[in-house]
């Protein structure tokens, strides 16, 4: 079994239940679980101020877990990045420790890819996805296990079936690309700044929550803009949940527009349907790690070996 630590990096634990939910779902399990002093502080909005948070982070670079993994998301780590211990996280990852989160955590997977060029973890939150009142979703629950036990090596999905038939005379085959990506606004929160990585021919994967297609269409402007999609060999849409459609006005405009606007912008293969997001079932994914992916049919495979 794995020793995971658990750190708030961002927003302040408020489902206090979830939070111990989790915690005993993971003990259940076997694991040795080790809880930052901070995790449950609360300062505003944030779990803790910056400093308790920076030095959370560092606890838990010096905590020789096999995991690291954040408590929720929410915000608070695009204003701590300057401050981050780079060189105390890149040892603890060449020492075996994993970094695992998502959504806020996007900030830290990126900043640590550019500053260190060590790979890092979308994955799930104790709270969100240890702490649910039904039982953890099977496929995020292996994948967790996958990536502590050191056998995870890459993930599949089915494209949706008409993207897949328009897509039969030229299916996507990549050879040693990064895979990098994450929360979309996050993301577009860090760019011409220095936690965001200069990456080209990577393949680009894309998820958010709360947000309407067209604030989704308006983030990809700016990245289409500054050059960054027609870089890449491959942009992967996620899961992009919670948002409200108002028909009257939007009038057919929904997430799908969005995807093909964007394919009628670049070249670069746009693939959906990764099941990766705020959502139940969710894959892993490692930030800043060479991937092969290919596509066949329905069939969507990325793989990424040993790490």
């Amino acid at each position: 079994m794995a020793h995971i630590y658990i750190f708030s990096p961002s927003s302040a634990v408020r489902d206090k239940a979830a939070f111990r939910r989790g915690l005993k779902r993971l003990q259940a399990q076997g694991h040795t679980l080790e809880v930052d002093e901070a995790a449950l502080a609360s300062h505003m909005r944030f779990a803790g101020d910056d400093a308790t948070r920076i030095a959370a982070i560092g606890r838990a670079a010096a905590s020789g877990a096999d995991v690291a993994l954040i408590s929720r998301g929410g915000y608070g780590l695009s204003r701590i990045l300057a401050d981050l211990p780079y060189k105390a996280i890149a040892k603890a990852i060449d020492q075996g420790t994993q970094f695992v989160g998502l959504s806020d955590f996007t900030a830290f997977n990126l900043a640590v890819m550019a500053k260190t060029g060590r790979i890092t973890w979308q994955g799930p939150a104790l709270g969100e996805d240890f702490g649910t009142e039904a039982e953890p979703d099977d496929i995020m629950q292996a994948c967790f296990d996958d990536v502590w036990m050191e056998q995870g090596e890459g993930t599949g999905w089915q494209l949706p079936k008409a993207e897949a038939e328009a897509r039969a005379a030229r299916p996507v085959r990549l050879h040693n690309a990064t895979l990098w990506g994450g929360n979309l606004t996050v993301l577009t929160s860090l760019l011409g700044t220095p936690y965001f990585p200069q990456v080209q021919g990577g393949v680009l994967f894309l998820e958010d929550v709360g947000e309407h297609p067209y604030r989704v269409e308006r983030m990809l402007t700016q990245w289409l803009h500054a050059g960054v999609l027609a870089r890449q060999k491959a942009v992967i849409f996620g899961q992009f949940t919670q948002y409200k459609l108002v028909p009257a006005h939007d009038k057919g405009f929904k997430l799908p527009t969005v995807v093909d606007w964007l394919r009628s912008q670049i070249k670069t293969p746009v693939l959906t349907g990764l099941p990766f997001g705020h959502v139940p079932t969710k894959v892993m994914l490692p930030v800043g790690a060479k991937v092969d992916l290919v596509t066949e049919g329905r069939d969507a495979l990325m793989v990424w070996g040993h790490i």
